[in-house]
């Protein structure tokens, strides 16, 4: 029994999706992953802690973004 040319194709695809669905599952399933060190919240690490912020003054008109390109 011979497949079509249409029909080998998308059991070609399926065939390579199915692999790498399994191989993915199985990386997954085997890779360990480390428990977090402490529960704890912390801040994130591109934000400065509230004590060193120093006011910005702004110079300046405020940014008013045109909505209507005719109109200025």
């Amino acid at each position: 029994m011979r497949l079509r040319e249409p029909n080998r194709n998308l059991l070609l695809l399926g065939a390579f999706t199915l692999l790498s669905v399994a191989a993915a599952g199985i990386v997954a399933v085997l890779d360990p992953v480390p428990p977090p060190a402490n529960a704890a919240v912390r801040p994130a690490p591109n934000q400065a802690p509230a004590p060193d912020l120093t006011p910005v003054r702004i110079v300046g008109t405020p940014f008013a973004p045109n909505t209507n390109p005719r109109q200025r």
